[in-house]
């Protein structure tokens, strides 16, 4: 009987001491593992061979250099910086590049679809500040499978930026405004797939997309919306190792040249008044990501 009180006082005995030792321990392990910030922050470098902004050069069909930060709260709001250089049709004088500040807020509407509602600012650092724009967007993107498809609508309100400053490109080309301080609306809509091939690092990609804007130019013999009405589309694919992606895309609109002449000589690379930077080409592009 002796024997056996002793024994049920030290199974006891180790019972408390484990739940104690345990009890000492808990508070260290919690702190072991910290739960994840609420903040991520990431970012990319491209090179590309190209930057088509909606089918339309603006490195003068010459390779850009790109790179963009975001940051983002769990909340959905995110907050972000995107950059390029450029050239001819795209030169805005001073650095010669853009640089995109971005501010939005992504919901999830359920599992496998979320909307995003932004602003993007368009700049030019060191150009002429009547050439930078605000262009509110809203993006709705829903995924079944291996798919993805997004729907996008960009609209940027009356600004000078968009405005109808010169009637062709021979007025630009002689410095005469023909009508100075105009402000136009633009829009834009857009639809993009993107399908994962199974087994392998390979996206398949597709983009639409319809602009209507000013028929003329703008500050600095640019638009965003050459000839006012027009398409772009693009088909090509992403393989991915690691934080690298390669791409390859087919780029083209339905500018014709005929339609554009009267943008020249600033619709050309160069700006000679030979050829287009709306013509269909191949684009390629290697992204890291960080």
């Amino acid at each position: 009987m002796g024997i056996a009180m002793h024994s049920l006082r030290f199974v006891a005995g180790l019972v408390l001491t484990g739940g104690i030792l345990t009890g000492l321990a808990t508070p260290a392990f919690a702190q072991d593992t910290a739960p994840p910030s609420p903040v991520t922050v990431t970012g990319s470098v491209t090179l590309a061979t190209d930057y088509r902004l909606r089918g339309v050069s603006q490195s003068d069909k010459d390779g850009a250099i790109q790179g963009g930060l975001t940051i983002a709260h769990q909340s959905g709001v995110y907050v972000g910086a995107w950059g390029s250089n450029l050239s001819g049709w795209g030169t805005f004088g001073g650095s010669n590049m853009e640089l995109d500040l971005i501010g939005g807020y992504k919901h999830k509407l359920a599992d496998n679809a979320t909307i995003d509602v932004g602003l993007t600012w368009y700049m030019y650092p060191g150009g002429a500040s009547k050439t930078d724009y605000a262009e509110p967007y809203v993006k709705l993107s829903g995924t079944t499978g291996p798919a993805t498809l997004t729907a996008s609508a960009f609209y940027a309100p009356k600004q000078q930026a968009l405005g109808k400053w010169y009637r062709t490109g021979a007025d630009a080309a002689a410095g005469v405004y023909t009508n100075p301080g105009a402000k136009t609306d633009n829009l834009y809509l857009t639809g993009d797939g993107a399908f994962a091939i199974a087994g392998t690092p390979v996206t398949a990609k597709a983009h639409i997309g319809h602009s209507w804007g000013n028929d003329g130019l703008g500050p600095n013999a640019t638009s965003v919306t050459p000839t006012g009405d027009y398409w772009d589309w693009s088909l090509g694919a992403d393989a991915t190792y690691k934080n690298l992606t390669f791409n390859v895309s087919y780029v083209d609109t339905d500018i014709t040249r005929r339609s554009a002449a009267y943008l020249q000589p600033s619709f050309s690379r160069g700006q000679d008044g030979t050829g287009s930077i709306a013509d269909g080409t191949i684009v390629a592009s290697l992204t890291a990501a960080f």
